[in-house]
C-alpha cells in the first residue's frame, strides 16, 4: 500500500513532529494514527508535550518538522516537490472547520447565547445553511442536555454546561475528528461526571476522538488506544488493559503507579 492510501484509511496520520519554543524542544519526532471510529485517549505528566501534539493536530501550533494528515489531507501546508508551503489563513480555517476542537476553558464567545456560539462557525466557516444549521444545532443542544440553555449566555451556564455547549459546537461542525484538550480540568469536581457522560455517548456512537484527560478510569472505560506520552514522545501505546494494568517501560510503569 502506498503512503497516501495508508493515510487515507486513518482519521489521523501524525508523522516525524517536531516542536520547538525558543530553545525548548517540546515534540521530539512523533507518530500516531488514529482509524476512524476509534477512541484514543492521550496520558501523561504535566509538559509531556500532550496538549502540543493536539494542538498540531488543526495547526494551532506549527510544526517545525514532520506532517500532519487528517482525513488523509496534510494539515496547514501544501506540498510542491520536496517542500512544504504553509496554507493561506482561508485554507486553514477551512480544515479547522473540519476538525472539532474542545478547550480546557469552554471559549465559548461571551456575548452571543449559546445557540449562536453553536451555529455561528457552520455558517460563516462552512456557508451552510442558516435554517438547517439551527435546525441542527437544537438537536445537539438536545443531545448534550442543555437544550433549554438555548437563548441563556455562557456567564449564566454553570461550568459543565458550558463544556457541553462546547461539545455541541464542535459538533456541529460535522467534524471529521473531534479533539478533547483536558475538558474537565476546569471544572468543579461533582461536575466532571456531566461532561464524561456526553463523551461517553459520542465514543458509543463511532465518533473518532482524540482526547488529553487525567482520568485514568475514563481512559480506561472508552479508550481503543491509550498513549503515554513523556519528555516529548510517545513512550508506550496499546489498549488500555496493556498500557494501564501491564505497561512495558518503566516511565510508564512509574506513572501508573502514582495516578492509580
Amino acid at each position: 500500500m502506498t503512503a497516501t492510501g495508508n493515510r487515507a484509511v486513518h482519521a489521523v496520520d501524525v508523522r516525524g513532529v517536531h516542536k520547538s519554543f525558543g530553545s525548548l524542544e517540546v515534540l521530539k519526532g512523533v507518530d500516531l494514527t488514529v482509524r476512524q471510529g476509534e477512541v484514543t485517549v492521550i496520558l501523561g505528566p504535566s509538559g509531556s508535550g500532550k496538549s502540543t501534539l493536539l494542538r498540531t493536530l488543526n495547526h494551532l501550533e506549527k510544526v517545525d518538522r514532520g506532517t500532519v494528515h487528517i482525513d488523509g489531507e496534510l494539515v496547514g501546508y501544501r506540498r510542491r516537490g520536496n517542500v512544504l508551503r504553509e496554507l493561506r489563513d482561508r485554507e486553514i480555517l477551512r480544515q479547522r472547520s473540519q476538525i472539532g476542537f474542545v478547550f480546557q476553558n469552554f471559549n465559548l464567545f461571551p456575548h452571543l447565547t449559546v445557540l449562536e456560539n453553536v451555529t455561528e462557525a457552520p455558517i460563516s466557516a462552512q456557508r451552510r445553511d442558516r435554517v438547517e444549521v439551527i435546525a441542527e444545532a437544537g438537536q445537539l443542544l438536545e443531545r448534550v442536555g442543555v437544550a433549554d440553555k438555548a437563548d441563556s449566555y455562557p456567564k449564566q451556564l454553570s461550568g459543565g454546561q458550558q463544556q457541553r455547549v462546547a461539545i455541541a459546537r464542535a459538533l456541529a461542525l460535522r467534524p471529521k475528528v473531534v479533539l478533547f484538550d483536558e475538558p474537565t480540568s476546569a471544572l468543579d469536581p461533582e461536575l466532571v461526571g456531566e461532561v464524561l457522560d456526553v463523551i461517553r455517548d459520542l465514543a458509543a456512537a463511532g465518533s473518532t476522538l482524540v482526547i488529553v484527560t487525567h482520568e485514568i478510569g475514563f481512559a480506561r472505560e472508552v479508550a481503543d488506544t491509550v498513549v503515554f506520552m513523556d519528555d516529548g514522545v510517545i513512550v508506550e501505546q496499546g489498549p488500555p488493559r496493556q498500557v494501564l494494568d501491564h505497561p512495558v517501560h518503566d516511565r510508564t510503569r512509574a506513572f501508573s503507579s502514582r495516578v492509580l
